[in-house]
């Protein structure tokens, strides 16, 4: 987790302007409410240029969360595709570059109904490594259960990439930094394990690739990729409920996201997992991952938006 790397221009309600330009007012109304929907998308350096991983089903994604918290996104799903790449053409990046469109209530009312506000989107990129840095990703990171859970899906809309929902996720991120602790894993109502402040969870066990299945947690397009990269390299991949003791005692585990893209878990609650470091099929998995968004492995070189 780091600053932000400041760039050229930002893509915001139509146009390309100036990264310092792009304000908002202070009577925004999604400031006050909180409704806005964003997602987050990497864009890497290959060896043809710079190229979008899975712009499209990122794009889809958030205007399925749109339309789910009522917002009326003002462009078409290819206007929206276009802006994603008109947006990296205009700043000279030469590093991983991370994407965040948001849609959201601008100016124009005050209260809690949104009828009268403004529907605002606008698209930032800026360049971003590894999530909670370079060493997490070699040799895995240290999580606490948290005491906050996953909201119930009749309270919040889970599947929806929400900003509201994201005021969970602070909380529990904030305690687990305060325990000494990389990043939180929250439980879902029930008690099993729903997934991180901003990712999806693995386990290992006997040679198993095994992620949670439940109702509070966001639709992973990562956590999708992972899955299908697993069963490419020919293992087992099982949806179920997961307990935090049966996470205790995985053979390794592993958070996966667009930002934390494939990061091993070294321990949860002073539990030593595995050998405490990136384990064998974590460490396949990560290659894979890396070699596919950054265009070497034709197979699934589909999934690649090259900017040219």
């Amino acid at each position: 987790m780091a600053s932000i790397n400041e760039a050229k221009n930002i893509w915001m309600n139509g146009k390309l302007i100036p990264w310092k330009d792009a304000t908002i007012h202070v009577l925004s109304h999604s400031l006050h409410y909180g409704n806005a929907v964003f997602e987050g998308v990497r864009a890497y350096q290959t060896k043809k240029g710079l190229a979008i991983f899975r712009l499209q089903e990122h794009t889809k994604r958030l205007f399925d969360s749109a339309k789910a918290c009522l917002i009326k996104i003002p462009y078409s799903y290819d206007e929206v595709l276009k802006a994603h790449v008109d947006l990296l053409k205009s700043n000279d990046f030469k590093n991983t570059v991370y994407i965040r469109p948001i849609a959201f209530f601008g100016y124009g009312t005050m209260g809690v109904s949104n009828e009268g506000a403004h529907n605002d989107l606008a698209i930032a990129a800026w360049e971003w490594g590894a999530y909670m840095g370079e060493e997490a990703l070699k040799k895995g990171i240290k999580v606490k259960i948290s005491s906050w859970m996953r909201s119930a899906p009749f309270s919040m809309m889970n599947r929806a990439k929400s900003s509201a929902n994201y005021f969970n996720s602070q909380m529990a991120n904030f305690e687990a930094k305060q325990a000494g602790c990389d990043e939180a894993l929250l439980l879902d109502p029930q008690g099993y394990i729903a997934e991180g402040s901003g990712e999806c969870f693995f386990i290992v066990r006997d040679g198993k690739i095994i992620t949670p299945l439940n109702n509070t947690s966001l639709e992973s397009i990562t956590q999708a990729t992972v899955i299908e990269i697993a069963r490419d390299l020919g293992y087992e991949v099982i949806r179920r409920p997961i307990t935090r003791d049966e996470a205790y005692i995985a053979d390794e585990a592993f958070f996966t996201g667009t930002a934390a893209e494939v990061t091993a878990i070294s321990e949860i609650d002073s539990r030593i997992i595995g050998k405490g470091c990136m384990g064998e099929i974590t460490s396949k998995l990560q290659k894979a991952y890396f070699d596919i968004v950054m265009g070497n492995n034709a197979k699934f070189e589909h999934y690649l938006t090259y900017i040219k």
